[in-house]
């Protein structure tokens, strides 16, 4: 990232950061500039009031949202289905096929919103997109499950999250229970779904006692489930096999009280000499609650040998590896070997700027879903009650130190002090922001690299072994006290 009028550089912060002062270099944020972006946004919230509410008995302002929702797809292939869907929802007798033609024109705007919030980060990247998502593979689900999943899901958007009890939640544990020994993976991800967002709904019961509503995340966890109760909607795309050199950047740990994801972030240069492309590599493991910080690791790297690589900033060779056409390698360990050192911030200076962007598949359009990585140096750092932000041109783009994980040695107060920076782009509360992988800082007058990751491998950093042997000896007590149990 330098200043656009040098001549370019790793990424342009004029078409993404907000200009400095009320008015600023433009005079206006760069994303109020996309066209059609807050009306999108504007019906999504008005169909979000509306499942607030519920669509038993509609109210004029729910069929005010109704009404925006149809407007917004009127010019769509949607527009007739979605019509008719609005009206029927207002005059309280929607059926499912209208509850599924609604979620199908939310998830359409969403996506329209994440397709021009991608098309901007590609103009400030200079990167290409790859052309193709490719085509699911077919894996069918039973058509019963996938009916009363459905009706469940229709049955909550009548009650609205404000009428939601005890019985109406509890409906979903038949679905899931008899969800999850169906083979197809389109079905246990749909299980998954419904159990996580049924748990959710459960805790926060009775409805009419919310002080507040998540409207937004319900109403997304909503239309991705009905969507996905669509024959053929949740099928998995398609892989093809791989071979080539895997160079690390970083890692993304997500973490739960109940689970752990961790997503290592690389470039993929294949071995056929074409064009590199971004990918992902994920891992993820259940987890006792008494398990954080560097204790994480050790539950994940059974599953995912990559990260020991990344601990040690080595690259991976991997051979008839499968990767997805929308960038996620599907993890073998028996098809890949630790290759030679690879520095992730050499990686991110020479090969990430010629790298391929990839193309969501079409139902994971969201501006939730984008992650791009970036590579940003020779910014300045503003600081204001505890918020950062980089900045070049007059033009600041915020810092997510609120992502850093504690499972690694990147802090905070790192990244005020770096002067460079591995990230992944985000779109989050009408801005874009940088989530810090790895940065460039000054230690006691030595330049040092600190990366979310640095622990994934292992470590002799006196915090995270420390970190490390209290998670190891939680574990052991807790499959101690599970075998006891097992025994009895």
């Amino acid at each position: 990232m330098v200043p656009v009028d040098e001549g370019g550089g790793v990424m342009r912060m004029d078409v993404l950061g907000a200009p400095e002062g009320p008015q600023g270099a433009e005079g206006i944020d760069p994303v109020d500039g996309i066209e059609g972006l807050g009306e999108a946004l504007a019906a999504v919230d008005a169909f979000d009031a509306v499942l607030v509410a519920g669509l038993l008995r509609p109210q004029p302002a729910q069929a005010a949202g109704l009404a925006e929702l149809a407007r917004a797809v009127a010019g769509s292939p949607l527009a007739a289905k979605v019509a008719e869907a609005a009206e029927k929802a207002a005059a309280g007798s929607a059926s499912e096929d209208h509850a599924v033609a609604l979620a199908a024109a939310r998830t359409a705007l969403l996506g329209s919103v994440h397709d021009a919030l991608v098309t901007r980060v590609a103009e400030a990247t200079g990167r290409p997109l790859t052309a193709e998502t490719g085509q699911p593979s077919a894996q069918p689900s039973a058509a019963n499950l996938l009916a009363a999943a459905r009706s469940w899901l229709t049955d909550l958007a009548r009650a609205g999250w404000q009428g939601i009890d005890h019985d109406l939640v509890s409906g979903a544990a038949r679905i899931v229970s008899a969800l999850l020994p169906d083979p197809a993976p389109g079905a246990r991800r749909l299980a998954t779904l419904l159990d996580g967002f049924a748990a959710e709904l459960a805790a926060s019961c009775p409805g009419a006692a919310l002080d507040r509503v998540p409207a937004r995340r319900w109403a997304d966890l909503w239309a991705r489930a009905l969507l996905l109760t669509v024959p053929g909607a949740a099928d998995a795309l398609a892989a093809t096999p791989v071979t080539g050199r895997l160079l690390p950047l970083g890692v993304d740990v997500q973490e739960h009280p109940t689970a752990v994801q961790a997503q290592v972030h690389a470039v993929f240069e294949p071995a056929d000499g074409s064009a590199p492309r971004l990918v992902r590599a994920s891992a993820s493991a259940p987890k006792p609650d008494t398990v954080v910080g560097a204790g994480l690791w050790q539950l994940l790297r059974p599953h995912l040998s990559l990260l020991t690589a990344v601990g040690e900033g080595r690259s991976m060779e991997v051979v008839d590896m499968e990767l997805t056409a929308d960038g996620d390698l599907l993890w073998d360990d028996e098809r890949a070997r630790a290759g030679g050192p690879a520095d992730p911030f050499a990686t991110a200076r020479v090969a990430l700027a010629t790298a391929t962007d990839t193309v969501c598949a079409p139902l994971e359009r969201h501006p939730a879903r984008i992650a791009v990585p970036v590579f940003l140096e020779g910014y300045v750092i503003r600081k204001d009650e505890g918020a950062v932000e980089f900045g070049a041109t007059g033009h600041f783009l915020a810092v997510d130190t609120d992502r850093i994980p504690t499972a690694g040695p990147l802090t905070p107060e790192a990244v005020a002090a770096s002067s460079a920076c591995i990230g992944l782009l985000r779109w989050d509360a009408g801005r874009f922001r940088v989530q810090p992988l790895a940065v460039e800082t000054t230690v006691r007058k030595k330049a040092v690299a600190l990366h979310a990751g640095g622990w994934a491998g292992g470590t002799t950093d006196k915090v995270g072994a420390k970190a490390e042997k209290a998670a190891t000896d939680a574990v052991a007590v807790l499959r101690e006290r599970a075998g006891r149990l097992l025994r009895k």
